[in-house]
């Protein structure tokens, strides 16, 4: 189509009328499309900037999931920390698909988070004591447990041995991870092997159960804390409350399988909120990390 024969740009109305008078207004959307987040409690329409300065947690007392960027800062002092390189396995041991490849889930999966895979980990200080700190993002595959994230529990594991440094252990994951079967399973092993090397070592294991801790990770790792603490309202279990009550046919009373549920029946030591619970973490660690010196010189 030659230049004189295309079609001439719309015009506004008063343009038409009065020649040179231009549209000032973007029709472009100016306002982001996450500025408001839904409060999952109250339904109200929470501003992200508030949220983000009261560290995800709601007015309503929401401890909402965050990913292991947000809680090594919120953790460790002063924000400050050094990611450790976790060993790289292979994507898909097993060949596995299930409506889609599984190397497509975790392309997919990379591509939301940032992350290589559930788990990450780092070396800092928490009130003063330097420690390793373990992190598993529910955003990243529900936190699955798999071959990748068994891994870097035991370099974490390995470099808190080596650095003769307490463990930190922030669980939150639905569980094994399907697409990798067997393999999956297997990791509930090797991660309770290295915390007997913790334990040969005299170095403490503390645990923080966040939102939600189920399944395979609570049977293992998640439960063999010197110490278990839980942030507020965190859902704490090995099935889900609806399972529970579809086998056993009976309805579960309020507030069931939660931090505060589990505390009142010895299965946390303290539920803390996150404004507190870098403080108590380093006054746990202090503790723990005194009563091994003790030990040591005796």
């Amino acid at each position: 189509m030659a230049e004189d024969e295309k079609p001439k740009a719309r015009q506004g109305w008063l343009a038409r009328i009065a020649p040179g008078v231009r549209r000032l207004v973007s029709s472009r959307r100016e306002t982001p499309d996450n500025l408001w987040v839904k409060c999952p409690d109250t339904g109200e329409m929470l501003y992200r900037p508030d949220l983000e300065a009261a560290k995800w947690v709601t007015p309503s007392g929401r401890h909402m999931r965050i990913g292991s960027q947000l809680r090594f800062s919120y953790t460790f002092d002063h924000g400050r920390y050094r990611l450790i390189n976790l060993p790289k396995t292979p994507d898909d041991p097993l060949g596995f698909a299930h409506g889609k490849p599984y190397r497509e889930v975790l392309a997919s999966a990379r591509k939301a988070t940032g992350q290589n895979d559930a788990m990450a980990a780092a070396t800092g200080e928490v009130g003063g004591v330097p420690c390793v700190i373990l992190v598993q993002d529910f955003a990243f595959m529900g936190a699955s447990l798999g071959t990748a994230a068994g891994e870097a529990f035991l370099a974490a594991a390995d470099e808190a041995v080596k650095k003769k440094r307490p463990l930190v252990m922030f669980a939150a994951s639905g569980g094994a991870r399907m697409q990798e079967g067997a393999l999956s399973l297997m990791q509930m092993a090797r991660s309770t092997l290295a915390i007997q090397r913790l334990r040969e070592a005299r170095l403490p294991y503390v645990v923080v159960l966040t939102d939600p801790t189920y399944g395979g990770v609570t049977a293992s790792y998640a439960m063999l804390g010197d110490v278990q603490l839980a942030e507020v309202g965190a859902a704490i279990g090995f099935s889900g409350r609806r399972v529970i009550e579809q086998t056993i046919r009976e309805v579960l009373p309020a507030g069931f399988q939660t931090a505060e549920f589990q505390m009142d029946r010895g299965m946390v030591d303290q539920v803390v909120t996150r404004e507190d619970l870098p403080v108590i973490l380093g006054s746990v660690l202090r503790t723990l990390m005194m009563g091994r010196a003790r030990l040591k010189a005796a």
